[in-house]
């Protein structure tokens, strides 16, 4: 989907948010078939994407992958959980308060970092075996946003999540 202009009635519409978001939880996957290892912070950088991170050195698009705090208990409920942690999910930021879809295709600043949303998060087969059977749809239109780092630095739990004009 290609963004209307900025100075349209939906363009202005797509560019409000009500609030900053916030850092909730930072998780790396360190490697394949590993658990998600949670952390305080992580360096991202241009092009490598996050230092310690199973995925990083790869194509950029996928650098950081977000999901929305607001989401998990939806998830937790389609998949017939009490609550999901984040680690099942295996996003690396979990954000509170504000849309993530409204950052797809916009740049926005968590912290010293500056992403891009490239596109949404979508599930993998793996959430059969994370969530059981039906995990995979219960994450369908849930799974968060996909970003590439456009300037590099530190993300902290705790930081604001701010779209940029």
């Amino acid at each position: 989907m290609t963004l209307p202009p900025a100075d349209s009635e939906l363009g202005k519409l797509m560019a409000t948010l009500p609030r900053p978001g916030r850092v909730e939880w930072i998780g790396l996957r360190p490697a394949r078939g590993q658990s998600m290892e949670a952390v305080e912070q992580i360096e991202a950088v241009i092009g490598k994407g996050l230092v310690g991170d199973r995925y990083s050195g790869g194509s950029g698009k996928r650098g950081v992958t977000l999901i929305q705090a607001e989401h998990l208990p939806v998830i937790a409920t389609l998949s017939g959980h009490a609550s999901v942690a984040p680690a099942l999910l295996r996003r690396n930021v979990v954000v509170s308060g504000l849309p993530l879809i409204a950052l797809k295709e916009r740049r926005f600043r968590i912290g010293d970092v500056v992403l891009e949303g490239t596109g949404e998060c979508d599930p993998c087969s793996n959430m059969e075996k994370a969530l059981g059977p039906g995990g995979f749809n219960a994450m369908r239109s849930h799974g968060g946003l996909c970003a590439r780092i456009v300037e590099g630095g530190v993300l902290r739990i705790g930081d604001s999540v701010i779209a940029l004009a």
